[in-house]
């Protein structure tokens, strides 16, 4: 067999061809040379969110398997696309570190990052490197800052905490309630949307408490907490201090519901309570139950026959935002960000998590929302759009 390596000139392609029709060998191959784009995902891949950090490398991982199958032909190449992920370990400060050692890779768009709390900053490396930027953070401040390259590809906590908020008030019949939050970027947020939801509707917050991200004990801030007698808790944080705040709150005799956003909407959630947040913990999540969209349920068996593990939240949803940067490429006909950038405005498609589409400052176009509690360690959904 003869090989034909070729340089990105004119000339040398045309001397390719002219041998290969010298010797007889098909010219179609040399047509459409296979060009590898990388795409960069930044998450918490180690330490006390890696779960989340693995099932969206996860999901990103899988869409770009399934577009290599597809032998997309972008720019007359065909386009072999890999993945580079990164740990930027939930930290503001390593995430700015992550991403500017991907924008200096060359890299042709981003997923990620995870935590709000590192998207908002990194955010500002991948606008002056002009990079599409597809991330989970659900801060309303990732899309206000007036970048144009910036995609939330789920609701954001405005829609999550106002839903949570609602059915706090209106479905739960709560009059009094205590908010706690972790301090970060995400929780602080949550926990802000969903007081101004409560107070709006006539609910009274009879305690503002917080922790940290990396909090354990949460003994002192309930006992201070159970004396105001709340009807509810709300949590804004992640699953890792939510399920410890559900056990502790159970052996002080605590009688409130615990509430949180999607952060606590987790199967990790039950097993770090020790059971404790059955009919106890009321969540609510951006998206429909996965299995209830046209696509999930082939979705999570292909996830699971892959990966051997259950979907654990958003891994689905970083699909959807490959497959976003993916569409955009094929609307410009080309991989480089300067020219696909543009396109991603009028990206339109049935994700595996629902209808795809983005506003003017990048927010997903009419977000559905769930709420869920829990039976017997299961999510149970409750309430939703």
């Amino acid at each position: 067999m003869i090989v034909l390596r070729t340089r990105r000139t004119a000339r040398t392609t045309v001397l390719c061809i002219a041998l290969a029709s010298v010797l007889g060998l098909p010219t179609a191959a040399l047509a459409q040379a296979e060009q590898t784009v990388t795409i960069g995902h930044a998450g918490p891949l180690t330490g006390g969110a890696a779960h989340w950090g693995k099932d969206n490398d996860n999901g990103a991982r899988l869409a770009v398997e399934d577009l290599n199958k597809q032998g997309l032909v972008i720019g007359g190449k065909k386009i072999k696309f890999v993945l580079q992920s990164e740990d930027d370990q939930a930290d503001p400060k390593q995430a700015m570190v992550v991403a500017n050692k991907l924008a200096d890779m060359g890299v042709k768009g981003m997923l990620g990052h995870f935590n709000s709390g590192a998207a908002i900053p990194a955010s500002a490396v991948y606008s002056r490197a002009g990079l599409p930027d597809v991330s989970t953070a659900t801060n309303p401040t990732f899309t206000k800052q007036g970048y144009n390259n910036v995609f939330r590809i789920l609701a954001s906590d405005d829609d999550v905490g106002m839903a949570i908020a609602d059915f706090t008030v209106k479905d739960l019949k709560a009059k009094k309630i205590a908010v706690i939050d972790d301090r970060t970027a995400y929780g602080q947020g949550a926990a802000e949307v969903f007081t101004r939801g409560v107070k709006s509707l006539g609910g009274t917050v009879v305690a503002q408490e917080f922790g940290s991200d990396k909090a354990t004990d949460f003994m002192a801030i309930l006992t201070s907490i159970k004396a105001k007698q709340p009807d509810v808790v709300f949590y804004g944080g992640m699953d890792a201090q939510g399920g410890l705040i559900a056990r502790q709150m159970k052996q002080l005799g605590i009688t409130a519901k615990l509430l949180g956003t999607d952060g606590l909407c987790t199967n990790e959630v039950a097993k770090i309570s020790g059971g404790a947040v059955d009919d106890l913990l009321y969540c609510t999540r951006g998206g429909k139950e996965i299995e209830k969209t046209s696509k999930g349920a082939e979705f999570e068996q292909r996830y699971k026959a892959r990966f051997g593990v259950e979907v654990l939240t958003y891994a689905p949803y970083l699909y959807d935002a490959m497959m976003a940067l993916a569409a955009g490429m094929r609307a410009a006909n080309s991989v480089e960000p300067e020219a696909y950038l543009p396109a991603m405005r009028k990206v339109k498609f049935d994700g595996v998590t629902g209808a795809i589409s983005f506003d003017a400052k990048g927010n997903l176009q009419k977000p559905d929302f769930t709420v869920f509690t829990y039976k017997d360690g299961k999510r149970v959904r409750v309430a939703g759009s």
